[in-house]
């Protein structure tokens, strides 16, 4: 027999996210591509007073605060659309949307926190 047959591997760090938890906060990400905000703010609601979910509730309230400012652009773009810019911006926070989620459910993935750009922080 050799000796590294009856070997385990070490634990996972202390403050290392679980990967069931990753795995959530990236749909949570990618939720707000089809379902807007109501995803983050369930998931936000529901854990952020549970400190083991601290990971999980950070990407949660990164998601609503960036998906939020979406609701605010489009709104503001919906306004515009009477002087014909509005069917532009709308169009390009659309794409914008799409491109962060998908860039901010992959590092959430690999256990990493992203920080949408130009995002209005109003959940602290």
């Amino acid at each position: 027999m050799s000796d590294y047959q009856n070997t385990t591997p070490p634990p996972p760090p202390a403050n290392a996210p679980a990967s069931d938890d990753n795995s959530i906060a990236m749909l949570v990400h990618l939720s707000g591509i089809f379902l807007g905000f109501i995803v983050p703010l369930i998931m936000w609601l529901v854990n952020k007073d549970k400190p083991e979910k601290a990971f999980l509730t950070e990407n949660s309230k990164e998601a609503l605060n960036f998906q939020l400012t979406l609701l605010g652009i489009y709104f503001i773009s919906g306004i515009l659309m009477i002087v014909f810019i509005g069917f532009l911006t709308y169009a390009a926070a659309w794409v914008a949307g799409v491109v962060f989620a998908i860039i901010a459910g992959l590092a959430a993935n690999k256990g990493e926190t992203y920080r949408y750009p130009m995002t209005v922080r109003l959940i602290k």
